[in-house]
């Protein structure tokens, strides 16, 4: 089985590279590589690659500056995705797409189901709806996973920012009006890979930690846990304020809940979530051992 793994640098990029499948060839590709908003280039690489699946993580993903470029990220959400989904169709190659729960608006108060209408609220949000509609328009049988608030041991993530401002500083103020899931990127990855296991899947798939969590909780649980590690010192103390998006003012409106049924990854792939802490736990202790 040969993969062609798309946005090979970014966190989950990493953690595929990490976790390759037993004889599975793996190919990545990051931004210096190919340029999916070239579709001539897409085209040039498939063709010659000749994947039997290609899984698309390349995306982008700054949230707030994205409402001041809505063309960047529509070219590499949308149009990017779309000549992927192209190239497959033409190359005989399934598609894996990952998507994102800021295509919810957030008004519901119980998960949201892969039949659930979308609305996004931002750009992103937007760009990402686009993306996810022009490869189910190309290819019917395209795998879509969605998950929400991915972090990792490395990159530019939420775990990684509260770190360092956690030593930095003696007082945060964090947002706990905004409920979803955090998801560690190795139970995405294991999902992804469960998935191109399974070459008959096709649709949408729900995949996050178990739990639900405001950005509050998953402060709190940083802070906890990293000193139980050691990447914090024990007497360094940090006072955690909870406080409303109103009192946080930012570009993008975030949805005030994404919680995602997962039903379809625990039925279908017979994947045993962790809770989001339990996950939390595991990557902070391995960020210690580095």
């Amino acid at each position: 089985m040969k993969i062609l793994l798309i946005g090979k640098d970014g966190q989950l990029g990493r953690e595929l590279r990490k976790s390759v499948p037993q004889r599975a060839e793996l190919i990545g590709l990051g931004r210096k590589e190919l340029d999916i908003c070239q579709r001539n280039s897409v085209m040039e690489v498939v063709s010659s690659e000749l994947p039997d699946i290609v899984i698309n993580a390349a995306a982008y993903t700054a949230v707030d500056k994205a409402e001041s470029e809505p063309e960047q990220a529509f070219r590499v959400n949308a149009y990017g995705a779309e000549n992927l989904a192209l190239a497959c169709k033409e190359f005989g190659a399934r598609l894996i797409h990952v998507s994102t729960d800021f295509i919810f608006d957030g008004q519901k108060s119980s998960p949201y189901s892969a039949t659930d209408p979308i609305r996004p609220l931002s750009v992103y949000g937007k760009s990402k709806a686009a993306g996810e509609i022009a490869v189910q328009e190309i290819l019917p049988e395209v795998v879509i996973v969605r998950t929400s608030w991915i972090y990792a041991q490395v990159g530019y993530n939420f775990v990684n920012t509260m770190l360092r401002l956690m030593n930095e500083r003696d007082r945060l103020s964090v947002v706990a009006d905004q409920l979803g899931t955090p998801t560690s990127s190795s139970t995405l990855a294991e999902t992804i890979y469960a998935l191109v296991r399974k070459p008959k899947t096709k649709g949408i798939y729900h995949c996050t930690d178990a739990g639900i969590a405001s950005w509050y909780d998953f402060a709190v649980a940083i802070y906890e846990e990293s000193k139980m590690v050691g990447l914090l010192p024990v007497d360094k103390h940090v006072q955690i304020q909870p406080v409303k998006s109103l009192d946080y003012p930012a570009q993008a409106t975030r949805p005030a809940y994404s919680v995602l049924d997962k039903h379809r990854v625990l039925s279908e792939l017979g994947i045993e979530l962790k809770h989001w802490r339990q996950a939390l736990r595991q990557i902070l202790q391995e960020k210690a051992a580095l």
